[in-house]
C-alpha cells in the first residue's frame, strides 16, 4: 500500500538537481506528489516514491527524459552504452540510441535493454572478421583493412613484385588471388615458351590452325579479290615475309610450305635441343 497516511515531509529535501518545494493535492498509487524545482530553473511533479529511489534527478534538462522516465544513460547492457532517448516509444517503452562497442549504432526499447534481449548493435550474432595484417598469401604480404564491398571483405596486399593491389578475403582464403597479377602474366610466358620473343607454342599452333577469316583452307594464304590471285605470306619474330602471288592456289600453298622450311622448321629443331641440353644437366 501507499504511504499517503504518514506525515513524511520532504521538503527542502535533494535529489539530484532537484529540490522539493512541497506537497501538492495530487497523489499517485496512494503516494504524495510533489513539487519540484531544478537547478536550471524548471519545475517538475514526482511522486514519493520516484524521489526516494531517484529514478529522477533533474526536470529533463540534462537526462533529456521526460519527467518521471527512467534515466539510463551512460549505463552499459552488454556491448551497448546508452546514450540518450529518441523521443520515440514501443509499446509504452522509451527507444534509447545506444553506441555499440564495435562502433556501430542501434536504437533499443528500455524494456529490451533492461531485460539482456539487446546487448549488441547486431554484431554479437555476426561472425568476426578476422585480423590478416601480416599475413601471406602466395605473394601478396596483407598491409590493411580495405573496407567492405558486396558483402566481402576487402585487403589491401603489397605484392612480391613491389606492386600493390587490394585482393577480396574469400580469395585470398581460397587461394584464387596469390599475386598481383605478375604471377599469371609469367605462367603464360612461361607457357608460350618464348625465344628471341617468338612463342614455339604459338608458331606450332600456327602451322596447325586456320584462322576463322581464312577461306582458302591452308594457313598462310589468301585471296586477293583485287588481282585474283593467291597470296602466301609468313609472319616471322613480328615480321611478315610477302611469298608471292600466285594464279594457282597450289602453287601459293607450296611457297608457303617453302617459307616454313626455310624459317619455322629451323628455329623449332633449335629449340628442341636446348631443351633436350637442359633436360640432360638437370
Amino acid at each position: 500500500m501507499g504511504h499517503s497516511g504518514k506525515k513524511l515531509d520532504l521538503t527542502g529535501q535533494r535529489y539530484g538537481k532537484l529540490t522539493v518545494a512541497g506537497p501538492t493535492e495530487q497523489r499517485k498509487n496512494g503516494y504524495t506528489v510533489w513539487r519540484c524545482r531544478c537547478d536550471c530553473g524548471g519545475e517538475v511533479l514526482l511522486d514519493t516514491r520516484r524521489l526516494r529511489r531517484e529514478t529522477v534527478t533533474d526536470c529533463g534538462c540534462t537526462s533529456k527524459t521526460k519527467p518521471g522516465q527512467r534515466d539510463i544513460s551512460g549505463m552499459r547492457f552488454g556491448r551497448l552504452t546508452a546514450v540518450e532517448p529518441t523521443g520515440e516509444t514501443v509499446h509504452g517503452s522509451t527507444v534509447w540510441r545506444c553506441r555499440c562497442d564495435c562502433g556501430g549504432e542501434v536504437r533499443a526499447p528500455l524494456r529490451q535493454l533492461t531485460a539482456g534481449y539487446r546487448k549488441s548493435c547486431g554484431c554479437l550474432g555476426r561472425p568476426a572478421k578476422k585480423n590478416y595484417v601480416g599475413r601471406r598469401f602466395g605473394r601478396l604480404t596483407v598491409t590493411a583493412y580495405a573496407g567492405k564491398e558486396n558483402g566481402m571483405h576487402r585487403w589491401r596486399c603489397q605484392c612480391d613484385c613491389g606492386k600493390e593491389t587490394v585482393v577480396g578475403q574469400t580469395l585470398l582464403q581460397t587461394g584464387k588471388t596469390k599475386s598481383c597479377g605478375c604471377l599469371q602474366s609469367e605462367i603464360y610466358r612461361d607457357n608460350l615458351k618464348l625465344i628471341d620473343g617468338t612463342s614455339v607454342t604459338m608458331l606450332g599452333a600456327t602451322m596447325n590452325r586456320l584462322i576463322a577469316s581464312n577461306t582458302s583452307g591452308h594457313t598462310g594464304v589468301y585471296l586477293n579479290k583485287k588481282s585474283g590471285k593467291w597470296v602466301a605470306q609468313i609472319t616471322f619474330k613480328g615480321k611478315t615475309h610477302y611469298l608471292g602471288a600466285y594464279t594457282e592456289l597450289q602453287e601459293a600453298v607450296k611457297a608457303r610450305k617453302r617459307g616454313e622450311e626455310q624459317l619455322f622448321e629451323p628455329f623449332l629443331a633449335e629449340f628442341a635441343v636446348s631443351t633436350a641440353q637442359d633436360a640432360a644437366a638437370r
